[in-house]
């Protein structure tokens, strides 16, 4: 018989109030992927529990199994990523980067792989200058994890190669098209050769190599969109953070 007690890493991805004093809490997790706990009296003050399972905040968690929800007995911070929280525009990165892991994953799927990407994400942005690129890099490799990578290497409309032009980013074809495949789709975009360039080289670097790409603000304003679009298509919904996210960015000039 399975012990009803284990322990695991976990990375809060979205917290909820749970009655008057407890915490509804997702969680993602290396071997035991998305879960959904109970931090009891997590909102009181005073609590061993509170500060350990605040959003996105990586912790070392004891649980113990229950009928419907599995509860949280003991936690202890790993990091609490003090310096993404801190700004404001890195928390807004940090809060899309969770509904984009809460949105994609399902619940008791482990995922090693997708939980250390997670992480990286997360101490990338806390010690590394240049969001957009981060959250790019972080949207392709979470879409290659998850079995959506973009065709980029030829047309996925007639499967020839694609020639060093602009060519066109169709959602609905899974990836990019040639001009004569593109131009029936109207929900496909345009892409530059730049643009093609930088998505195939994330598609197959670390997330360093990614780091030292340099983007001028059309470019970065490219990649995302067509990234954007793409996930929205699979989702089939505009994910809520996306709006404070633009809104920063706006503000900002970005």
């Amino acid at each position: 018989m399975p012990s009803r007690v284990y322990q695991t890493e976990a990375i809060v991805i979205k917290r909820n109030k749970f009655g008057e004093a407890d915490r509804l809490l997702t969680l993602y997790t290396p071997g035991y992927g998305k879960i959904r706990a109970i931090a009891k009296g997590a909102m009181r003050p005073g609590s061993k529990l509170g500060g350990n399972v605040e959003l996105l905040t990586h912790s070392l968690l004891l649980l113990a199994r229950g009928r419907n929800l599995d509860i949280v007995t003991q936690a202890q911070t790993i990091d609490n990523f003090i310096e993404l929280k801190d700004n404001l525009d890195l928390i807004s990165c940090g809060f899309y980067i969770s509904e984009l892991m809460d949105s994609f994953t399902e619940e008791n799927a482990g995922d090693q792989a997708l939980f250390n990407l997670l992480l990286n994400t997360l101490r990338d942005l806390s010690t590394v200058k240049g969001s957009d690129r981060i959250l790019r890099y972080f949207e392709i490799h979470l879409l290659d994890h998850l079995g959506y990578r973009p065709q980029l290497g030829k047309c996925t409309g007639c499967s020839r190669p694609l020639p060093p032009e602009v060519n066109y980013f169709s959602p609905a074809h899974g990836g990019v098209v040639c001009r004569d495949c593109g131009y029936p789709d109207i929900n496909a975009r345009t892409l530059s050769v730049n643009a093609l360039k930088v998505l195939r080289y994330w598609q197959q670097c670390d997330s360093a190599s990614a780091l030292k790409i340099k983007l001028n603000h059309e470019l970065s304003r490219e990649l995302k969109s067509a990234l954007r679009e793409y996930i929205k298509y699979i989702l089939e919904k505009q994910l809520k953070s996306i709006d404070w996210l633009d809104e920063l960015n706006a503000d900002n000039g970005k």
